[in-house]
């Protein structure tokens, strides 16, 4: 490969190359590499974009102040969460070994004209995954090409360039002294993030903790090279192991399958979930729809076990070869590494993200008299707020049901340890109703979840009654 020139190896260069026909901007949405595995609606419209939560003067350090304390310990706080805020976005927990180094996936995303195999991944592919786009790490010579449509989308040199920007929202590109792309790594930030798409869609100011429901993790780990690591810890092939992450689709992603080996439900559904938001957690018990721990545990478990990081992770619950023969069998319940690269940041990663606070729903999405009539109903007659408790909208202490409770099958609780169902937050809805609701969108809407309590509960709610509840719930 040639000598890097015009600053090549910080993306400028090979961006300024690039340049060829005029493209519409619009066609720009997620413009970047391509990998994801990890544990997670659609970006806000510009207008109603929020202060960026990642912020350290924003609602995070904000919340963080709320709580009182010295100077000092507000200082300490401050650096607290602002080291978790690096972590979040930027952390791959020595990741890149696996996505890389075992997977090979940035051969793929290189293709054979840049040294790698295939076509290689254009942006063009990375907007059909959902991946997404920092504006911020863009220089403006940048920003100015893409707004006059000068960039070429269908080259994966493109991809690689902003991969050297470093703006690909969860997702980090090592890089040779020659140029060329080493290994790839991934971040909470690629699930647990979006923009705000105020530049252009899928290009904007990040969003923290918000669920991107436009990623598809499946089809994005469908690109590695090589899968058969994977389908030898499944005890299958390939080709399976290809047919389940197609089955998944956008927004979703199974964090059980490499512990349990369970691809499918009993019905023939995919047994993937939807991607939650990692926001409004301050104060809820459990992290997950399944209980499985705190912010903390979750934290550990998916950057051991699904990032592939290199850390340490203990939990003898995962020695239960009936229920986790494929954990069992691996002792992923006893994770050691030489160097741990993740537990020193679990304080600051845990400290953030209890900090972002759901995002208040925008002026006019909602009916504001329907809403006050449902708010009513929700902490009466409906007897939502027995169970959603304001303002966490869960239950203080334990906060697990039975399927049984709650007028579901048990398949995804029996799934993990609890063998229960968390109740779930329910500030920031309308952030992310894309997907569907409850943990695997078995409701298209809002309006079929009041309908299954109704029934459920024998309410007796009417339709009119039935629809403030949903304004009151968007207006969370």
């Amino acid at each position: 490969m040639a000598k890097p020139r015009n600053n090549e190896k910080s993306g400028r260069g090979v961006l300024h190359r690039s340049l060829r026909k005029p493209m519409a901007v619009v066609g720009i949405a997620a413009l970047g590499g391509v990998v994801a595995l990890t544990y997670s609606m659609s970006a806000a419209p510009a207008a109603t974009s929020p202060t960026t939560a990642g912020s350290a003067s924003g609602p995070a350090a904000a919340n963080a102040k709320d709580a009182g304390g010295t100077q000092a310990s507000l200082k300490a706080n401050e650096r607290l969460l602002k080291e978790g805020k690096r972590t979040f976005r930027y952390a791959t927990f020595g990741d890149e070994k696996f996505w890389g180094g075992l997977l090979d996936l940035e051969k793929a995303i290189e293709g054979e004209a840049n040294g790698g195999v295939g076509p290689g991944v254009s942006p063009a592919t990375a907007l059909s995954v959902g991946l997404k786009v920092d504006v911020e790490a863009l220089p403006k010579e940048v920003r100015d090409a893409i707004a006059a449509g000068d960039v070429d989308l269908d080259d994966p040199a493109t991809t690689l360039a902003l991969l050297k920007l470093n703006s690909v929202v969860g997702v980090t590109g090592f890089f040779n002294d020659k140029g060329d792309l080493a290994t790839v790594g991934i971040q909470c930030a690629l699930c647990h993030s979006t923009v705000d798409d105020s530049f252009a869609p899928g290009i904007g100011k990040r969003l923290d903790g918000w669920a991107n429901r436009d990623l598809n993790v499946g089809a994005i780990v469908s690109l590695a090279p090589n899968l058969q690591p994977i389908a030898d810890l499944l005890h299958t092939d390939v080709a399976t192991v290809k047919k389940v992450l197609a089955s998944w689709g956008p927004g979703r992603y199974d964090a059980a399958l490499l512990l349990d080996g369970k691809a499918f439900r009993p019905d023939g559904k995919t047994s993937s979930v939807l991607l939650p938001p990692a926001f409004g957690l301050q104060g809820v018990n459990n992290h997950t729809s399944g209980g499985w721990g705190s912010v903390t545990y979750w934290n550990a478990f998916v950057a051991n076990l699904q990032m592939h990081g290199q850390g340490t992770f203990y939990d003898p619950r995962l020695d239960n070869a009936e229920q986790f023969p494929i954990a069992a069998e691996n002792n992923f319940g006893h994770i050691t590494s030489k160097v741990d690269k993740i537990t020193p940041k679990l304080p600051g990663l845990a400290a953030y993200q209890l900090a972002i606070a759901a995002p208040p729903a925008p002026k006019g999405s909602f009916d504001k008299g329907a809403a006050a009539r449902g708010k009513k109903l929700f902490m009466g007659p409906a007897e939502c707020s027995t169970c959603h408790v304001p303002p966490t909208f869960t239950e203080p202490g334990f906060n697990m049901h039975k399927g049984e409770e709650i007028g579901i099958d048990n398949f995804q609780a029996d799934r993990s340890p609890t063998h229960m169902y968390r109740t779930s937050p329910l500030a920031g809805l309308w952030t992310h109703q894309k997907g569907g609701f409850y943990h695997d969108g078995r409701f298209k809407d809002l309006s079929e979840v009041v309908t299954h309590y109704d029934k459920t509960f024998s309410l007796g709610l009417s339709e009119a009654q039935k629809k403030d509840l949903v304004q009151y719930l968007l207006s969370l």
